[in-house]
């Protein structure tokens, strides 16, 4: 009874629009006050949430995502992109997914890539032939890549809450998959550009890019995820320290190199990073009190068992699993459902033995589909805010989006070496 007044008490307050911290935080103490257990140890467990380590690179990797849409990085990538790709059918939306995979190797955060990505590529799109609503489908979807490709935030709250798993690991697991997604992405964006004759209105343009010229100004935003993940790999910074020196890196290359930021920019950067990783830590500090009363309660097994009993097997209820958390997800940002969540999932995944790492990621690769399926999802809310168009307006086109990527998680799911191969090379 206290189980089900605990996930009640959660679902009233979001549909009552209560912030998701504030109703893990309320839901919790709730339950546990009803169970009679001692109230007095919430302060407790509240600073023992956030009082981790590694958590210390979420606001330092938030801070790496406002300092290069400020520097005019991403702008430099999709000039040197569509250079690249040229500018025929379909051409400027392949642009907008590629260049949004290597923000996602800078920044870690899908709604944050949505707005960088969208504020360059919309206008651009628009007038070459895109229909707002394909513009907006296809940014919000290129971004929730961006959670897979390291350095991500998801991976990085994953790794701290589920032992054994570190973070370097989980991080070379989900490059191939991250890529994988992107390229299974771009797959829907150019057949329906072909048939409905999307892009390739503006061919010849007077400023002709050249592959050289974009290259050298670009050079400076590709390098950096080389230098966050590569520092990683020989051992040189931890994943922590591996955000300051990206933090450092896009400083220098806005004063010095690009010559784009000035004083002021700092502190509206400061702010923006600091006001941003304060609802992110806000809602892991209030969930630690709403996963300790589910532990307390001794919720979390009877749940598993649960789940486990059905007798699916392990194929039965991985996919149980994808359709749960796809759902979940969009109503729900990738680190509330872990918070939530992984205290039931982790038991489950080891009742299959299934391996820990290869299971965050695809548990991410899910989160990230739910982050552009409608009706709540919050990387198409701001890719839409951009473009201009209501949410429903972009279904017909995001619908093939969702399924490219589904079947991308669906090959990692039946191929688990496609996520664990390269930490095993790495040897992590």
């Amino acid at each position: 009874m206290t189980a089900f007044i605990l996930f009640a008490a959660f679902a009233v307050m979001l549909i009552a629009a209560v912030p998701v911290g504030v109703s893990l935080g309320l839901a919790g103490a709730l339950a546990i006050w009803l169970a009679g257990q001692s109230i007095m140890a919430m302060p407790t467990n509240v600073y023992a949430g956030i009082a981790k380590y590694p958590l210390i690179a979420i606001p330092m990797f938030v801070l790496v995502g406002a300092v290069f849409d400020r520097t005019g990085v991403a702008l430099r990538l999709v000039r040197f992109a569509t250079a690249l790709v040229g500018a025929g059918r379909g051409a400027l939306a392949t642009v907008s997914v590629l260049v949004a995979m290597v923000i996602g190797g800078i920044s870690g955060s899908g709604p944050a890539t949505s707005a960088a990505v969208g504020q360059v590529v919309t206008d651009s799109m628009v007038k070459d032939g895109y229909p707002r609503a394909f513009i907006a489908s296809t940014v919000g979807a290129a971004a929730a890549t961006d959670i897979l490709i390291p350095p991500s935030i998801a991976f990085i709250i994953y790794a701290v809450m589920v032992p054994g798993v570190s973070v370097p690991a989980i991080f070379a697991a989900g490059m191939i998959p991250g890529i994988l997604a992107g390229l299974a992405i771009i797959v829907p964006i150019l057949v329906i550009s072909w048939l409905k004759d999307f892009g390739g209105k503006t061919r010849t343009t007077s400023d002709a890019l050249t592959i050289w010229g974009t290259f050298k100004e670009a050079i400076w935003g590709l390098m950096a995820p080389v230098i966050i993940l590569g520092g990683m790999r020989i051992g040189a910074f931890t994943p922590t320290e591996a955000a300051v020196i990206a933090v450092a890196y896009g400083l220098f290359i806005g004063f010095f190199v690009y010559r784009t930021l000035t004083l002021r920019d700092v502190y509206e950067m400061l702010v923006e990073a600091g006001e941003l990783s304060a609802v992110i830590l806000i809602v892991v500090a209030l969930a630690s009190v709403f996963a300790w009363s589910i532990s307390t309660l001794g919720i979390v097994q009877p749940i598993a068992d649960a789940i486990v009993g059905l007798g699916l097997g392990g194929a039965g209820t991985l996919a149980l699993l994808v359709v749960l958390l796809i759902i979940v997800g969009m109503f729900l940002d990738g680190i509330s459902i872990y918070l939530i969540l992984l205290p039931i999932l982790i038991p489950i995944a080891n009742s299959f033995s299934w391996d820990l790492v290869w299971f965050g990621v695809i548990l991410t690769m899910m989160i990230a589909i739910g982050q552009f399926t409608p009706p709540v999802a919050v990387n198409l809310m701001v890719s839409c805010k951009i473009a201009r168009v209501p949410m429903e307006a972009t279904i017909p086109w995001v619908i093939w989006m969702v399924a490219a990527m589904t079947l991308a998680m669906a090959m990692v799911a039946a191929v688990p070496d496609l996520a664990l191969w390269l930490p095993r090379a790495m040897g992590l």
